[in-house]
């Protein structure tokens, strides 16, 4: 009943029952750019920029900008708007690679998690195999016990059917031999 598995399966790497007990190899993915205080406000940032309130402010920006330029309230950037159009290459040059990097280091969280969750499942697969394994020998054991159950009843009928027959028997001879009649029409008698 019990065949060893063909195909070899990483035992899980923990086994003190914790929840996230698949989880702990890969804690050091937890952020992108370590666990620092730069590294936490570069992905922060990094997160903020695809944020509807981003894209709000930095048009709101925009429009002030291109606004107190055009109408000449200020006159620091004139209309081709040479500083905006730095301002925007220089935001695209730190934001580009902040975000590739958050997106990169997310695919690796993501398979960390994709490999924990198969290994919880593996687990959850083996213990269940376990459980069936047992039900199985358990239910053999029923069946057998049953089975001695009914040869134990069937015996114990038989013995006493005998039992039954014997005392008829006996009490028969009993009768028999205490009857008055038949004792005075006996040789002795």
């Amino acid at each position: 009943m019990n065949t060893p598995d063909p195909i070899p399966r990483p035992a899980p790497r923990s086994s003190d029952g914790h929840p996230f007990r698949f989880h702990r190899p890969h804690l050091h993915l937890a952020s992108t750019f370590g666990p620092d205080w730069f590294a936490l406000k570069a992905e922060a940032f990094a997160r903020f920029f695809g944020t509807p309130l981003f894209l709000v402010t930095q048009t709101a920006v925009v429009a002030v900008w291109i606004g107190l330029n055009a109408v000449g309230i200020v006159t620091f950037d004139a209309y081709p708007f040479i500083l905006l159009n730095l301002a925007f290459s220089l935001q695209a040059a730190y934001a580009a690679p902040l975000i590739l990097l958050a997106q990169t280091r997310q695919a690796d969280r993501d398979k960390a998690h994709a490999e924990a969750d198969a290994l919880h499942r593996e687990d959850l697969a083996r213990a269940s195999e376990e459980r069936q394994v047992l039900a199985s020998d358990q239910t053999a054991l029923l069946v057998d016990l049953m089975r001695q159950n009914t040869e134990l009843t069937t015996a114990t009928k038989t013995l006493t059917e005998r039992v039954e027959a014997l005392t008829a028997e006996l009490h028969a001879r009993l009768v028999k031999g205490t009857d008055p009649a038949a004792r005075g029409s006996g040789p002795g008698a």
